[in-house]
C-alpha cells in the first residue's frame, strides 16, 4: 500500500468559515445605501456560482466576480449602476467576511508536520482571495503548495485542479488524502482523481456513503 506523503485541503468552509454569503452582500450593499429584501433569495447564491460555466474560470478575476455579483443583483431586483455595485462587492467582500480559521486548524497543522507529511490547498477560489483568507487568519505560510482555479482555470471537481497540485509536490494520487466540506466537488472530486477523499462534516448534517469526521484532528484517524 502506497506511503501517504501529503494532506490537502478545501479552503473556505474546511480550514477558514466565513460570515453566510447573503449576510455579506446584504452588508455591503447597505454599506452603499441599497436595501433589498431577501424573502427567500438565500438559496439563489450558491445556485449562481453552479450556472458559471468552465468558460467563465478562464476570466480575469475582477471580470469573473463583476459577473457572478451582477446576476445576483439582477436577481435580487436591484436597481441603479450595477456595474459599481458589482465591483464594490468584489473590492470589499474580505472587510465584510468575519473571517476566521477554524479553532481546530492549527493543532491539524502541527500534527501533521510532526509526522513529516506535506500540506496544501485545493480552492475554488482564485489566488488573489486565498492570499487574502490565509493572511487574515494568520495561516499565511504554513502551506508546501498553494492551487486555486486561477492556475489552471479549471474548478473543482475537475481532476485538473488536483493533479496540478501533485504535480506541484512530486507525489502520485494515491499518496495524498483531500479534506474538504462538499461531498461533490470536494469528496467526489477528489476520489475521481485518485487521491483518498475524507470529508469534514461539522454539524453531522451530511449523509452518504462518505467517510467522514467532525473535527480536522480526527484526520490521524486516516493517515
Amino acid at each position: 500500500m502506497p506511503c501517504l506523503k501529503a494532506v490537502l485541503f478545501d479552503l473556505g468552509g474546511t480550514l477558514v468559515k466565513t460570515a453566510p454569503i447573503p449576510e455579506i452582500f446584504m452588508r455591503i450593499l447597505k454599506n452603499h445605501n441599497v436595501q433589498v429584501s431577501l424573502d427567500g433569495s438565500e438559496e439563489a447564491f450558491p445556485e449562481v456560482i453552479e450556472e458559471m460555466n468552465l468558460e467563465d474560470f478562464k476570466l480575469p478575476y475582477m471580470e469573473f466576480w463583476r459577473i457572478y455579483n451582477l446576476r445576483i443583483l439582477r436577481r435580487l431586483g436591484v436597481k441603479g449602476d450595477l456595474m459599481r455595485l458589482a465591483d464594490a462587492l468584489t473590492e470589499e467582500w474580505w472587510d465584510n467576511a468575519d473571517l476566521e480559521a477554524y479553532p481546530d486548524v492549527e493543532d491539524t497543522l502541527r500534527m501533521l508536520r510532526q509526522r513529516r507529511l506535506m500540506v496544501g490547498i485545493i480552492s475554488n477560489g482564485f489566488q488573489i482571495d486565498i492570499r487574502e483568507m490565509l493572511s487574515r487568519t494568520g495561516l499565511k505560510g504554513k502551506f508546501d503548495v498553494i492551487v486555486g482555479v486561477d492556475d489552471v482555470k479549471k474548478p473543482k471537481p475537475c481532476p485538473e485542479i488536483f493533479h496540478y497540485a501533485l504535480e506541484k509536490l512530486k507525489i502520485k494520487p494515491n499518496e495524498a488524502l483531500f479534506v474538504g466540506d462538499n461531498p461533490e466537488t470536494d469528496y467526489k472530486g477528489a476520489e475521481d482523481a485518485g487521491l483518498k477523499p475524507l470529508l469534514i462534516d461539522r454539524s453531522d448534517m451530511i449523509s452518504g456513503g462518505y467517510r467522514k469526521i467532525r473535527d480536522l484532528r480526527e484526520i490521524i484517524n486516516y493517515l
